[in-house]
């Protein structure tokens, strides 16, 4: 019995050792599984996306232009991981070159770390890992990517300004997750398609002045015209760094640079402004026509071409695309629906309006140059001997700011055209603001003197009246503006008033010609009528003072019976409570509180009431009241100037 239950006995034994090894094995599979469920979950495959660099479909708004959305094309570093692998990025310098505290470096995704030549590669500045805290907060711009397209009144986070606003005006962030190279939607006319150009068309030398670009939108630009410029017409890229301080733009872009052929970059040891940057790029530029363009561009498909055939043709012209907007803050494409031209007030500022019937109907096509009294400054060319031998820029501006302005007039003066090219478009980015590092204003006023010091003749009065910080400096300090007198006279340049006359004949209609101007004087007490401004338009006031030639001092007596302070055009002579105030003018045709009769015998009567402004009699009353026009001797009034129709 016992020899049959040993048998028995050592199967068991057997079977349970056989069991255990079984479960073990079981165990080990469960826990590998587990593993590479794990895997699996915290690394997802890659989901099928659309070509990288390209446009999601566009709809097209007649009143809005193009909204295009963007996909992203660049990998974000906000946190190294042991997946990852990084290389430096093909082009770029060494990381000693950069600043202390940055690094550029490329990362490849982790599923294509075995085949390093199909990973897709991008970059961006990130801090030192010593340099970064442990954990960010949640919500942390940094830590939270932005989601595409933003959205309007949308920021990098709610109710958080845009990264990179303050630096540069625009959203420098979201501009770096956006694809260097990319296509644009066609918003050309449709016979701009039908056109055929010459292959003997002029070359082209486009350049390019920054100061602290942003790296992306710097690239950009440049990508943009080497991808749509035909090879046969682009002669070269000059870019003309002027001295800029960012360190990726330094040695980092000599190396980018160095890799793409036809462009060059020059970098100065000075700070040079816009206006003479360009001179410098133009001087190295062996191209037939010159093409400036700001550093935040983007050119469509057939933007060249056009540019060249017209120039071909003129030689005495400078010409401009038809500049479209690129957002600031969401960098969507906008295009202008209707065409515009070129055109500026008395205060030199530059404005678009739209093309004028008289204009519309002297253009054979839709496609048809547009006249424009000026250009923009964003995309201007011109033939490059043309350009010389007219004065190029006006080398004693300093900085930016009307330099396009003066080009423009001086053209037209001096018996050249400026003309707008329908069949060629660039998206330009204006910015929110001008940045710190970008702004000077003064600079900018002094530019302006200088074109109504040499161009504007007699009509530099109106300039003036329209610009008190102008006067104020004109007044302080003359510009010497000789080398530019006497190269309108060596050019056998026409006066303003020709160009008035001829190219723009609604300027003069802006500035309504004042029937009378200059000091207000009282008769009776002695004294001028002097603006005090206040905190706010309600708290100034009209007084009495020494007369004097401040600004402040300065009215203007015009057609349609206001009198409008010189040193605020936009204010006019008002009544309350029986007294004289200045308010804002309300241009209203008819019952206004703010009309006046100029009257031959000196009194000023107020329509509305039928009484006459009279100066206050003691000295401790310095305003200026209404009352019951008796022709006493403080109720009688002497403009400085009175003007008849010459300058109409």
């Amino acid at each position: 019995m016992r020899r049959q239950l040993q048998p028995a006995s050592m199967f068991l034994r057997k079977k349970c050792r056989y069991g255990s090894r079984k479960l073990q094995f079981l165990l080990l599979f469960l826990m590998l599984g587990f593993l590479l469920l794990m895997v699996t979950t915290l690394n997802p495959p890659p989901s099928n996306q659309s070509k990288e660099g390209t446009f999601q479909p566009v709809e097209f708004n007649p009143r809005e232009g193009y909204q295009m959305d963007f996909v992203e094309t660049q990998e974000m570093l906000e946190a190294q991981e042991e997946s990852q692998q990084y290389y430096p990025l093909d082009g770029l310098s060494p990381f000693i070159s950069l600043r202390e505290d940055e690094l550029i470096m490329a990362v490849v995704s982790p599923t294509g770390k075995r085949n390093h030549s199909k990973a897709r590669k991008g970059y961006r500045m990130v801090k030192q890992q010593s340099r970064r805290p442990e954990r960010k907060a949640e919500g942390d711009p940094e830590s939270q990517p932005l989601s595409l397209p933003l959205q309007d009144g949308q920021g990098a986070a709610a109710g958080k300004r845009p990264l990179g606003l303050d630096t540069h005006g625009f959203n420098e962030v979201l501009s770096e997750r956006i694809a260097l190279r990319r296509d644009l939607p066609e918003v050309r006319h449709p016979l701009c398609l039908q056109q055929k150009y010459d292959s003997s068309l002029p070359t082209a030398s486009v350049i390019i002045c920054f100061h602290d670009e942003a790296w992306s939108t710097l690239l950009r630009t440049v990508h943009s015209i080497m991808d749509t410029a035909p090879k046969a017409f682009l002669k070269d890229i000059i870019l003309v760094d002027d001295l800029s301080q960012q360190g990726p733009l330094k040695s980092a872009l000599s190396e980018y640079i160095s890799k793409l052929d036809g462009v060059k970059l020059i970098r100065s040891n000075k700070r040079l402004g816009v206006i003479r940057g360009r001179m410098l790029g133009a001087a190295r530029a062996t191209g037939d026509v010159l093409i400036f363009m700001d550093s935040h561009c983007e050119c469509q498909k057939g933007w060249l071409e056009p540019l060249l055939a017209r120039l071909s043709s003129n030689r005495n012209s400078v010409v401009s695309p038809v500049i479209d907007v690129i957002d600031w803050k969401t960098f969507q494409y906008y295009h202008s629906v209707g065409l515009h031209r070129g055109v500026f007030d008395w205060k030199l500022d530059f404005h678009w309006e739209a093309v004028p019937e008289h204009e519309e109907k002297v253009r054979q096509s839709p496609i048809s140059p547009i006249r424009s009294p000026v250009v923009a400054g964003a995309v201007v060319a011109m033939d490059r001997h043309y350009f010389q031998n007219t004065g190029a820029y006006d080398s004693d501006m300093t900085m930016w700011g009307a330099e396009n302005l003066e080009l423009s007039i001086r053209t037209w003066l001096c018996g050249g055209s400026v003309e707008i090219i329908p069949c060629s478009r660039v998206g330009h980015v204006y910015r929110n603001h001008f940045p710190r590092a970008f702004s000077y204003e003064e600079a900018i006023v002094r530019n302006k003197i200088r074109i109504a010091e040499t161009w504007l003749g007699s009509f530099k009065e109106n300039f003036y009246k329209h610009d008190t910080v102008a006067f104020l400096i004109s007044k302080a300090e003359k510009p010497d503006c000789t080398e530019r007198l006497q190269l309108q006279k060596r050019l056998g340049c026409r006066n303003f008033q020709w160009f008035v006359s001829n190219v723009y004949p609604e300027l003069s209609q802006l500035g309504d010609t004042p029937r009378f101007s200059g000091k207000l004087y009282s008769t009776g007490v002695g004294f001028c009528a002097d603006y005090r401004p206040g905190r706010a338009t309600a708290e100034g006031s009209i007084e009495l003072s020494p007369c004097s030639d401040s600004l402040t001092q300065h009215f203007e007596y015009n057609s349609v019976k206001e009198i409008r302070l010189g040193s605020a055009p936009l204010l006019c002579f008002d009544v309350r409570h029986g007294k004289v105030i200045p308010q804002n003018c309300t241009k209203e045709t008819d019952s206004s509180n703010q009309h006046w009769d100029v009257q031959e015998n000196g009194m000023i009567v107020h329509v509305l009431s039928g009484k006459c402004i009279e100066a206050a009699k003691s000295e401790d009353e310095k305003d200026l009241f209404l009352c019951a026009c008796n022709k006493n001797a403080n109720q009688v009034w002497q403009f400085e100037r009175s003007h008849g129709l010459r300058q109409r």
